[in-house]
């Protein structure tokens, strides 16, 4: 007899033996549901809330690096490979508009997919949309043509408590819609280089591989957060999961919706974690919060009055823990937008309203969006005529994109016949382009056509 079904049969006995009664256990009042009432559950919210919980499957071919081996270098020379790879994928989505069939998931599920598949609670399957995606918060938006949809209810995560009660919902390893329950066991979760903006849920609902982009929901079946990573060994669960706030997805979402893609605003300062040092060496009498360093010239910060030494402590009323949740939430609302500060400053609580100025993060690395492109940076801008396109921002000497014949202030306005006026087009573009694909670039007043591969 083996190891483990020596312990499975032992486990059986001692529960046997367990369950008689003794004569001090029968002294014992009964402390169960009472014949004919209703046990507790989460069925019925569960009902109502897995037919808005998608499965998404994908399917495309991805470019992988290899090193040349030695006996082909004279041939290809030193360096690197590079081959097109076919791969395929799964992950989870939340339908969150059943009339226009939207549906929110993680942007690495999606990621240089051709193909995109949902599927329903109820079986049917529909190709899906990319509408945009923001890979830098890791969230996505696709859309599908289909009727008779649920959608979920999506609530404001930032009213969350820890301790609160989570359900999370989704496509673990390919296995089918699956139910974890668990709590939320820290917010605000930052500075753990998953994602470019992090301001995380924590929760020990269980969640695997597969579950990402699916729902993280309250008891009321809303929406609280976009399952997206966890922590563990070997991909395992080990009770240490994490969800994009529903808030945050919001925010994003209402910017692809309307833009194509998110137009992200900055304070405009660079600050540090306030800890017990620093606040004792600057006198600062708390000891959370985001110590303000210095403030970017003419920025959204500067006009509304923040100053260098100033301690960040609260956003639009909410306290604020950390540099990196301030730059989360902050890095999700759009250019334009207003928020409220609370400060302190020299020992008085100030309020400041800061109207957000553009990013200058909004510059792109090129090459994440072509290996030609290496070596050059892209920001939405416009052309001498005023038209929309993308601005080469920078081009490094001796890059692929120099010896391409790109250069600083080039506009790019098109590929091939289609029409391109900012960043997200041109990523969505070239990931569905094959072979050779044309850029069309105005340079002041000259329009020209460059080929890359």
């Amino acid at each position: 007899m083996n190891m483990k079904l020596s312990f499975v049969t032992a486990s059986i006995l001692a529960v046997f033996l367990l369950a008689q009664p003794s004569p001090a256990a029968a002294k014992l009042p009964f402390f169960g549901a009472e014949a004919g009432t209703e046990m507790p559950s989460l069925a019925p919210m569960l009902d109502k809330v897995t037919p808005a919980v998608v499965n998404i499957n994908v399917a495309g071919n991805r470019e992988v690096r290899q090193r040349v081996p030695d006996a082909f270098q004279q041939f290809f020379g030193q360096g690197e490979m590079r081959r097109s790879q076919p791969f395929r994928g799964l992950g989870s989505g939340v339908i969150i508009d059943a009339a226009k069939g939207y549906v929110v998931t993680n942007s690495h599920v999606i990621n240089q997919a051709d193909e995109i598949q949902v599927t329903l609670k109820d079986g049917r399957t529909f190709d899906a949309k990319k509408i945009g995606e923001d890979p830098d918060s890791d969230i996505a938006l696709l859309q599908i043509k289909a009727d008779n949809l649920t959608a979920i209810t999506v609530s404001d995560s930032d009213t969350l408590r820890v301790g609160d009660f989570t359900v999370a919902i989704g496509n673990p390893f390919g296995l089918g819609q699956t139910v974890t329950s668990g709590i939320v066991s820290a917010l605000g979760r930052g500075g753990l280089d998953i994602e470019k903006y992090e301001d995380f849920i924590q929760t020990d609902a269980a969640i695997n591989s597969g579950n990402s982009g699916g729902a993280l929901v309250n008891l009321k079946g809303e929406l609280i957060g976009i399952n997206t990573a966890i922590l563990g060994p070997n991909g395992g669960n080990i009770g240490i999961g994490f969800a994009i706030p529903s808030t945050m997805m919001k925010n994003l979402v209402n910017q692809i919706i309307e833009f194509g893609e998110v137009k992200r605003g900055v304070l405009g300062i660079e600050g540090n974690d306030l800890n017990a040092e620093l606040a004792k060496n600057m006198n600062v009498k708390t000891n959370k919060g985001v110590f303000v360093g210095k403030v970017t010239p003419d920025s959204g910060a500067q006009k509304a009055g923040v100053k260098a030494g100033d301690t960040i402590v609260s956003l639009n009323g909410k306290p604020i823990q950390s540099m990196s949740e301030l730059r989360a939430k902050v890095g999700t609302l759009g250019v334009g937008k207003s928020v409220k500060l609370g400060i302190l400053r020299e020992d008085k609580q100030v309020s400041i309203d800061v109207k957000l100025s553009a990013a200058d993060q909004a510059n792109v690395t090129a090459e994440n969006l072509h290996q030609m492109l290496a070596g050059a940076n892209f920001a939405n801008g416009k052309t001498v005529d005023g038209e929309p396109g993308v601005v080469v921002s920078e081009v490094a000497e001796g890059s692929p994109a120099a010896r391409l014949g790109l250069s600083k202030d080039d506009v790019i306005i098109g590929i091939g016949r289609t029409r391109i006026e900012n960043i997200a087009q041109l990523r969505s573009v070239l990931e569905q382009a094959r072979g050779v694909v044309a850029l069309q670039i105005q340079r002041d007043n000259t329009v020209f056509y460059t080929l890359i591969r």
